[in-house]
């Protein structure tokens, strides 16, 4: 395994630059499947674990259910000191009798966050959160409550790390300088989507990971700009990477994407590894690399998975992927 670091100063930590998202554990992969994950992760020398408090609210579940299953292996393993947590609030649901979608999310109050970060303390069972995420940003909140209220769970040491998902470029800029002018640490980590294949331009298109957020990422961690870390959701478009009968999807379903999984899979072939694996190296080679969340269902595609984090990609190779 590799490793990175995040955050800044005393609250900086390593994390592996694979994260393992945990999202279907509990409900659409079964305990004991769930379980072998999560020791094979940590036994090949995973760190880094991403979960939420809606987790997987739509697959039949309560919304903590991966909350709840990440509790019992911890109690069960013994290795909390061995893993990093991440969980995100923001997008449970406000009306729980109602779909989840943004009109009926519980959004970033101060009420939520301290309320949601107790009670996905209680479900993991733990006494901090390593990282804690505004799963979605909620313009309807004022910047200043969301900030201070992540900076108070930092100061009262409920928290390590704050960070924030799917958001504009420009609200996160506000959020961080939001934070220096109250005084609080910025949000360290920002997980947007991101993979090998790119969406079409729209300008409503936020949960996408930009080049322009790539370079900002790259510009900090010096005196007077707090460091960003960057991390990918959906890095293998839930496996239309791989497969031709998963389609491509949040606006990447077009020919110029559908010509990148062609060169992707050609590569793959040429150099001996799976799309997957080169997918995966490809984000984490990078002049700014990205942490890919990956959500693998079985011990089989995770081992796959951790095939990528020693596959240097030759420059050649990445030239040729970039131009495609």
């Amino acid at each position: 395994m590799r490793y990175r670091t995040i955050g800044d100063g005393d609250r900086a930590f390593e994390v592996s630059t694979l994260c393992l998202g945990t999202m279907n554990l509990g409900t659409v992969v079964d305990e004991e499947t769930s379980f072998a994950i999560l020791d094979r992760f940590v036994e090949a020398g995973g760190t880094f674990l991403d979960t939420a408090n809606n987790y997987a609210y739509w697959q039949g579940g309560h919304g903590r259910d991966s909350e709840d299953l990440l509790g019992r292996w911890l109690a069960s393993r013994g290795v909390r000191d061995q893993v990093r947590i991440a969980t995100k609030l923001g997008a449970g649901p406000r009306d729980p009798g109602l779909p989840v979608a943004p009109d009926n999310f519980e959004g970033l109050s101060a009420r939520v966050i301290e309320h949601e970060s107790a009670t996905s303390l209680r479900h993991l069972g733990i006494d901090r959160i390593d990282l804690l995420y505004g799963h979605y940003d909620d313009p309807a909140t004022p910047l200043a409550e969301t900030v201070g209220a992540f900076g108070k769970l930092q100061a009262a040491g409920d928290v390590g790390l704050t960070g924030i998902s799917n958001i504009a470029l420009w609200r996160l800029m506000e959020a961080r300088a939001e934070a220096e002018r109250q005084g609080v640490p910025p949000y360290a980590v920002v997980q947007q989507q991101y993979s090998y294949v790119y969406p079409r331009p729209s300008w409503r298109r936020h949960p996408w990971a930009s080049r322009e957020l790539l370079d900002l990422a790259a510009s900090t961690g010096v005196p007077g700009r707090p460091s960003l870390t960057v991390v990918g959701y959906g890095p293998l478009q839930a496996g239309a990477l791989m497969r031709d009968d998963r389609g491509l999807y949040h606006g990447a379903d077009h020919p110029g994407s559908v010509h990148r999984v062609e060169v992707l899979r050609e590569v793959a072939r040429e150099i001996g590894a799976t799309p997957a694996q080169v997918a995966l190296a490809w984000m984490l080679g990078d002049d700014e690399p990205v942490v890919p969340v990956t959500g693998p269902s079985s011990v089989e595609q995770l081992d796959e998975l951790l095939g990528a984090v020693h596959l240097d990609l030759p420059d050649e190779i990445r030239e040729r992927l970039d131009a495609a």
